[in-house]
């Protein structure tokens, strides 16, 4: 059985990041006092809103394709197109926190890495069920 110790580091990296985001978006409700269930008000609240909601919809691709990706390829490779991945959502989360208009290359470069996952582990299975006759 192949070792995913790498892959279930960054899935735990993924999710402290997504954490953390939950955090400054507490904060930012304490900042600009949005009294829960709102979820606008401040503009400075809603992008880091944004960023913490666009993260949530992004996870469950990004996850799974990651996983699938480590058990049909390799778990290194996934592991580092999952770094790349937070390194993305890094960049999102900063260029979008300050002004709503700079989180292009950020938003690509997450975008990009789950999509080398997801479209990665699509083929491999194919192609394995293919040779297979699964």
């Amino acid at each position: 059985m192949e070792n995913h110790s790498l892959v279930a580091i960054v899935t735990l990296l993924a999710l402290i990041l997504y954490f953390m985001m939950g955090l400054r978006v507490g904060r930012a409700r304490t900042t600009h006092n949005i009294v829960a269930p709102a979820i606008s008000g401040h503009p400075d609240f809603e992008r880091v809103f944004r960023v913490q909601a666009n993260t949530l919809e992004w996870l469950p691709m990004f996850l799974v394709s990651l996983w699938l990706f480590a058990i049909y390829w390799n778990d290194r490779a996934a592991a580092v197109i999952g770094v790349i991945w937070i390194v993305g959502r890094i960049l999102y989360m900063t260029s979008y926190s300050k002004d709503a208009a700079t989180r292009g290359p950020g938003f690509g470069i997450q975008a990009l890495a789950t999509g080398v996952l997801l479209f990665g582990a699509l083929g491999k299975i194919i192609y394995v069920a293919i040779h297979t006759g699964v």
